[in-house]
């Protein structure tokens, strides 16, 4: 044990050794301030260590470091193929600690991951697969980044560069720690950027760990992770609220920086009439209690045909009681875990109240849940509103927890009218056995992504993003690369004489 790490051993029974420092310059080190912060288990509410917070003295330090990195030849002048190395380097480091991050993972977030409920058992293979995948995908786009050349005129020779924007700022949710920051990292290390990178203040431990494996890794000073991160750098990309995500883009204005924000949903699932009812009812289930709706793409908005209404609600109430079963995150039967932090559990809390006050039908949960260890943490059970009507907060507003409003529709134009009758747009679902029905809604639909027949199963290798106020650019894919690449045009002059 030292100032910069604690010996820690998990609810599992795993024991090992946690960094606390902020990571700059390849080395956890001290605060400059020494100030710490605690980091809560949401199933118990104990402590289970405090890390060092960054003040403004750290913060220079850390971009300080970037800056220098970014000019420093071991990474600017590294061939792609061998930067793309470093990466598959890390993805099977990340492959040999995946036991310990899962476990750091369910611990500091109560995080369950899980959609066939074994919480711990999903967060490491699929969480975890995701986590190695995306790196791994975003190795092989390493040495396929350049520019090309252009035809213009005989006497001139034109092409262009594609160049690394320069130290990013990225900012990373409590809800998905380590999948987020592979989203974000992957493309920003095949680009050739230096990073600054902020841990949610509730999840900080996995990316604390994560960093010490990208040292690891073999990696020059490419990262810095920090408990806060500075909008004076070129680019910031940002995963969390819309309420935050507007504070960052008037921030950031000032400078005019790259600016790419994955923000909130109120993601509308809509089954019609000819829908397979069950997978509808499976699916939707998946697509709101996942991860305890804590998930920005939860499709929390179900819009049923009136004619298939009852006999939905009625499988979906069915699938909720049988499967979303609260309990320790460490258990292998669980599905459902605890809310983050007890601010997030009273905002759920908060909701229920103001959807049985509005009118709206309380089919099923509602209360929190106390049979779980001695009564404490942040456990509520899986709760369905129905006859909601679209003017009720619960509709409208995001409440991120196992909160579902199911409402019914009579056409297919009401349905895509209300489904984009929100200021977000994120996700959306469509459910129906006609396939030019199906095509037609998903092009009808305001949303960066759209599922057919199934909800948030989505892929590394495809654009991932939001429309309206949902989000600026798109993360995974080949279009994650933009947002950290940009094209340098160069003009030759091949025989023009003045």
């Amino acid at each position: 044990m030292s100032d910069i790490s604690v010996q820690l051993t998990a609810p599992n029974g795993r024991s090992y050794t946690q960094p606390i420092g902020l990571f700059i310059n390849n080395e956890f080190v001290a605060a400059k301030s020494g100030e710490k912060f605690a980091t809560v288990n949401p199933a118990d509410e104990t402590e289970i260590t405090s890390v060092y917070a960054a003040g403004e003295e750290d913060i220079d330090i850390a971009v300080k470091a970037a800056r220098k990195a970014l000019k420093d030849p071991s990474w600017k002048l590294l061939p792609a193929t061998d930067r793309g190395l470093l990466m598959i380097k890390l993805a099977e480091l990340i492959e040999e600690h995946k036991e310990t991050l899962a476990t750091i993972e369910t611990w500091d977030n109560g995080n369950t991951d899980c959609p066939v409920g074994k919480p711990y058992q999903v967060s490491l293979n699929d969480d975890l697969g995701e986590v190695i995948n995306t790196l791994r995908y975003y190795a092989g786009w390493a040495d396929k980044v350049f520019g090309q050349t252009i035809s213009t005129t005989p006497a001139k020779f034109a092409y262009t560069l594609r160049q690394p924007i320069g130290v990013v700022g990225q900012i990373i949710p409590w809800n998905f720690p380590l999948a987020m920051a592979a989203w974000k990292l992957g493309p920003a290390l095949a680009c050739g950027n230096t990073i600054v990178l902020k841990p949610a203040e509730q999840t900080p431990l996995s990316i604390l760990y994560l960093a010490g494996l990208i040292k690891e890794a073999g990696f020059p000073l490419v990262l810095s992770t920090l408990s806060t991160v500075t909008v004076v750098l070129p680019a910031v990309a940002f995963t969390g609220s819309t309420l935050t995500g507007r504070e960052i883009m008037k921030m950031a204005a000032g400078t005019l920086k790259n600016v790419t924000l994955e923000t909130g949903g109120k993601s509308p699932l809509v089954v019609f009439e000819d829908a397979d009812l069950e997978q509808a009812a499976k699916w939707a289930h998946i697509g709101i209690m996942y991860n305890q709706g804590q998930v920005c793409t939860a499709t929390s908005r179900i819009l049923v045909h009136e004619s298939v209404y009852e006999k939905f609600v009625e499988l979906f109430k069915e699938t909720v009681r049988s499967t979303s079963k609260v309990g320790d995150p460490f258990s292998d039967d669980t599905f459902q875990g605890p809310q983050v932090t007890k601010a997030q559990y009273e905002r759920v809390l908060s909701y229920i109240e103001a959807g049985k006050s509005e009118g709206a039908t309380l089919a099923s949960g509602g209360v929190p849940h106390k049979n779980v260890g001695d009564g404490r943490g942040f456990f509520i059970e899986p709760t369905i509103f129905t006859n909601v009507k679209d003017h009720m907060r619960i509709y409208r507003e995001e409440v991120f927890g196992p909160f579902v409003a199911i409402a019914s529709f009579t056409t297919e134009d009401e349905a895509v009218t209300r489904a984009n009758d929100t200021t977000y747009g994120l996700g959306a679902a469509v459910f129906t056995r006609d396939i030019e029905r199906a095509h037609r809604v998903a092009s009808d639909i305001e949303a960066g992504m759209v599922w057919i027949n199934s909800s948030n199963d989505s892929d590394f290798r495809v654009p991932f993003g939001g429309v309206k106020q949902s989000g600026i650019g798109r993360e995974l894919g080949e279009a994650g690369l933009d947002a950290y690449s940009q094209v340098k045009a160069v003009h030759v002059n091949m025989g023009t004489k003045l």
